[in-house]
This record gives C-alpha cells, structure tokens and sequence, in this order.
C-alpha cells in the first residue's frame, strides 16, 4: 500500500524554527487537517540534525541539471540518496550529464522537492483537499517565521 504525505519545509535548507514556534505549527496543522476517525492520518514535525532531502517520492519522473538543461537519470539520484541515506553535510555534487558541480538543492524536480533541515508533514490526509492551501501555507509561515515551500510525496 501506497502513502502519501504533504511536507512543509524551509525555503533555506538549514533554517530551523524554535521548538515552541514548532509546536504551534503543528497544533495548527492538526486543526486544519482533521482526522474524524483518528486512525488515518499522522501530522509530524521533524528537526533533522543534518540537511535531508525531502523528495516527491514516485512523483519524480525527471530531474533536469540547472546548468546545462540535460535530464540527470533518476537512478543516478536514486542511488546518491540511498548512499548517503538522504542525509548531507553539503549539497554540493558534480551532476553526471555535464561533470559539473552544482547545489543538490539547485536541481530542476518535475515535482516540487527539497533539502531541509525541519519539515512538518502529513501522512495520509483525511480531507478532500490534501494539499495545504495557499493560505494555509502562509499561516504557517506567520506562525514559525520562514517562508515555506510544499512538497508532495507518494512513497
């Protein structure tokens, strides 16, 4: 069986909020993400000790390399992050399509993905809507500082 989930990480990928500033997240975020029977879904808040990557999951068919406009094989990728089990230090790399160093966090992903080092996700959402909602992105912002970026993964 298939999960899903909705992340919402930092738009700088070493930014972390206070832990009380976390924890108002995430009581808004299971406000708005109401679970009626309680068993389905599971909101989250991680603080990474390092830079994570926090993909799209299957939704990523193509990633395509910032600097030379070249599709970067998914299994190149795939491979990187299961060497370093999704966990960097830097996210500096040279890309194989042009011997190229770039930023991992540079890399064009046909769905949205990133590297963070705090995340605050949804697994398997109850409600219709999945997805956070523009304006529920930005109350999350408010609440913890930061702009936001939304990722969404099925794994």
């Amino acid at each position: 069986m298939s999960d899903f989930y909705i992340s919402l990480i930092p738009t700088d990928v070493n930014w972390q909020p206070t832990s009380a500033a976390a924890t108002e997240a995430e009581a808004y975020v299971r406000r708005v993400f109401l679970d009626p029977d309680g068993v389905q879904q599971d909101v989250a808040v991680e603080f990474y000790d390092r830079i994570t990557v926090v993909d799209a999951g299957e939704n990523v068919q193509k990633i395509t390399c910032p600097r030379c406009d070249r599709d970067i094989p998914l299994d190149w990728y795939e491979d990187l992050i299961e060497e370093t089990e999704g966990e960097f230090d830097s996210l500096s790399v040279t890309v194989p399509c042009c011997e190229t160093a770039v930023a991992l966090d540079t890399l064009k992903f046909d769905w949205p993905s990133g590297f963070a080092r705090f995340e605050i996700a949804v697994a398997n959402p109850a409600r219709a809507e999945y997805e956070f909602t523009p304006d529920e992105i930005g109350a999350v912002e408010a609440i913890l500082g930061h702009p936001l970026r939304q990722v969404v993964a099925h794994i």
